[in-house]
């Protein structure tokens, strides 16, 4: 089994290069053009990286988002054979307006390791950090996770917060949140960064929970696992599915009555995870321009080390293999 070590700072550039493509249009109001613009800038990085590498999913379809090609082959072929599972801007809104907590995302792997829940519909979500590994499920209520979670951060309720989207298909677990007392941060967009700070020491942020989409699920299951904490996945049911959703995703290999733990949504030690900030946020800062080049923060997290680096990286854009065929 080779090893992802060598492989990580080549995994950053990647979603470095995207999110200098999406903040070159944050709040112009478009958010397919800052999607498409990641796709374009982190596919030229991709064409020179040396793996033989797929991206397995990608972020997008569910929304008519421009998007990778599913099973699209990646790399310089003559590298490891890695898998990808690619959100190009998860905040893509978020960044067309200007907000904040944009950022590109990846996760990488040995091919196999992965479990591929497509970008069609809702998946159920819950990530904290490692006092809960265990000790918590999906067939618990809202209310029930919250105590456990609190319980074992010895936390009392008034302290403790939960992070989730701000969606209408949240309203009943909004209900049930206001009713316990909990601190809530809603949050546009964004939930792979808020699945992260979770399991970030003093983040101030304690358990995400809610709905959002497949690719991010996984994800952001990659970096959880990467500090030692958990999330809990799920299909989610909602009467607005269309009625043949579940059986397109059994063909797709996925289990439709299934709670996915971490360890199954990224199986083995082998893992990579690696983001990029485009607009600023909880979990990095986003991209600064500067004459003729950008100030770009990233992180990256690697098992079976735990390694968690931080970076901030000047890119010049004058001569740059990549930048310049782009910003000319």
């Amino acid at each position: 089994m080779f090893s992802l070590r060598a492989l990580a700072p080549s995994l950053t550039r990647i979603t470095a290069a995207a999110t200098v493509g999406a903040a070159l249009h944050i709040g112009q109001g478009n958010p397919n053009l800052i999607d498409a613009k990641a796709i374009e800038f982190s596919r030229a990085v991709l064409a020179q990286t040396e793996v033989d590498g797929e991206v397995i999913s990608c972020e997008g379809p569910k929304d008519n988002a421009p998007a990778f090609i599913r099973r699209e082959k990646v790399g310089t072929g003559k590298g490891p054979k890695v898998e990808f599972v690619i959100d190009p801007v998860d905040g893509s809104t978020a960044a067309s307006k200007g907000r904040k907590d944009a950022i590109s995302a990846l996760a990488c792997a040995p091919a196999g390791c992965f479990q591929m829940l497509p970008d069609d519909g809702y998946y159920f979500k819950v990530a904290t950090d490692y006092h809960s590994v265990g000790k918590i499920s999906l067939d618990m209520s809202v209310e029930e996770i919250v105590r456990v979670v609190a319980r074992e951060k010895s936390l009392p309720l008034e302290n403790f917060t939960v992070i989730m989207l701000e969606r209408k298909r949240h309203l009943e677990i909004l209900k049930s949140l206001r009713k316990l007392g909990v601190r809530i941060i809603l949050i546009p967009d964004g939930d792979i960064a808020a699945a992260v700070v979770t399991c970030i020491p003093n983040s101030g942020v304690d358990l995400l929970i809610g709905a959002g989409a497949g690719p991010e699920a996984t994800i952001a299951a990659t970096a959880v696992k990467c500090l030692g904490g958990t999330m809990l996945v799920k299909v989610w049911r909602d009467q607005k599915d269309d009625p043949n959703r579940l059986d397109r995703l059994r063909i797709e290999g996925v289990d439709v009555d299934k709670t996915y733990n971490e360890d199954e949504l990224a199986r083995g030690k082998e893992l990579v995870f690696a983001a990029s900030g485009v607009t600023k946020g909880e979990l990095l800062d986003g991209v600064r321009f500067i004459s003729n080049g950008a100030i770009v923060n990233s992180i990256c997290m690697r098992l079976p080390s735990g390694t968690v680096e931080k970076s901030e990286t000047t890119l010049r854009f004058e001569g740059h293999p990549i930048y310049k065929q782009f910003l000319t």
